[in-house]
């Protein structure tokens, strides 16, 4: 897959489409996709060595279109490549694989459990994460790994994944202020990493804490410094002088 003769004259980014107006199917397709990439934003703060792209064209050959998952994850890559962001992801540039590809599957099979996934196994996509929330009578979250060219089904919720230090799963919550099912990152000890909202709520309930607490702290002293003065007028109406003693 990443084998390009370097004598080839390759198509840049500029060169490459950027998209194909194809509309998105599901407003899930996005809004998951965005949770996702936003907590690692966070997690991975300090980290420009990865890349998670959402609706973007991954280009593998100069002559065909590009292949469009809902969204991929890369590591080992620049997170920015200038101000501008990528327009595109192009392997032969890159030189490296994304080692986590996601579909969100909309009400329309668009192929996710079949064609997709022997496809991204073609590729060599190291991890396959499909996520229908319209399921029933199968589990809606199914992440795969490959081993010897065929992806196997991994059990659990969430699923760690070792080779990129994060679980990944499903839960109830809100995002967007929308109460339902969504897909986070979880640390090795299956605990799920916070969303910007819901940091941002639990710093503002810090905040408030410790506001209250200083609150509390002024009022004892207060209330102290009362019973100090009512003590010493007590002592002099029995007319000894506080400061004497």
């Amino acid at each position: 897959m990443l084998n390009y003769d370097p004598s080839d004259r390759l198509p840049s980014l500029k060169e490459l489409p950027d998209s194909d107006d194809t509309p998105v199917d599901n407003e899930l397709q996005k809004s998951i996709p965005d949770l996702l990439r936003s907590v690692l934003a966070m997690v991975w703060a300090d980290s420009m060595d990865w890349f998670f792209g959402i609706r973007m064209g991954i280009y593998y050959d100069p002559n065909l279109p590009a292949i469009v998952p809902d969204a991929f994850l890369s590591l080992g890559v620049k997170r920015f490549y200038n101000e501008n962001l990528r327009p595109s992801y192009v392997l032969w540039k890159e030189k490296k694989l994304p080692i986590l590809v996601l579909e969100v599957v909309s009400q329309i099979d668009r192929g996710e459990y079949s064609t997709k996934k022997a496809e991204y196994a073609r590729f060599g996509f190291l991890y396959y994460v499909i996520y229908n929330l319209f399921r029933c009578d199968k589990p809606r979250l199914e992440v795969y790994k490959l081993f010897n060219n065929t992806y196997e089904l991994y059990d659990g919720n969430p699923v760690w994944l070792p080779e990129i230090g994060l679980g990944i799963g499903i839960e109830r919550g809100t995002y967007l202020g929308i109460p339902q099912e969504w897909m986070y990152w979880y640390n090795q000890q299956g605990q799920r990493f916070l969303t910007p909202e819901e940091d941002k709520k639990l710093a503002q309930q810090e905040v408030q804490q410790a506001k209250q607490e200083v609150q509390q702290a002024q009022q004892k002293a207060q209330q102290a410094q009362q019973e100090i003065q009512l003590l010493r007028e007590r002592l002099r109406s029995l007319g000894v002088d506080p400061d004497l003693i």
